[in-house]
């Protein structure tokens, strides 16, 4: 979870705080009262509505072809001798691809989900 007590104070007028945040297991509240004690880790969870990503489609996923991308159509197999260096090829990469609208081509249609996930209607999904 990102830091609950960085964020909560930037939001002191706010009733609930909402996170989107995968499904790890340190997302929950026994893992913020073990980390600030279990007033205060109540009260932080108090404070936050999480919504969790779908296992098999989680922004991870996303990120990940993310950082493919990069990996393929910027470095590819140079090696990258600074920082400073890896920030321009980087940012110019990131400039090119986002004037340019490359998009990702899914090629997982609902039929292929349904298939890979085993997906057996029920009759109140019939319709």
């Amino acid at each position: 979870m990102p830091k609950p007590s960085r964020i909560s104070p930037r939001y002191p007028e706010a009733n609930t705080i909402h996170l989107v945040l995968d499904n790890l297991s340190t997302h929950s509240r026994h893992a913020l009262e073990v980390r600030y004690g279990v007033r205060a880790g109540r009260r932080l969870w108090l404070r936050f509505t999480l919504h969790y990503t779908p296992v098999h489609g989680s922004w991870l996923n996303q990120a990940e072809v993310e950082i493919s991308l990069l990996s393929r159509q910027c470095l590819g197999k140079r090696r990258i001798p600074t920082l400073d260096k890896l920030r321009c090829e980087t940012q110019a990469w990131q400039k090119w691809a986002n004037r340019h609208r490359i998009r990702i081509r899914w090629r997982f249609t609902v039929p292929k989900a349904r298939a890979k996930f085993h997906y057996q209607p029920t009759d109140f999904t019939r319709s």
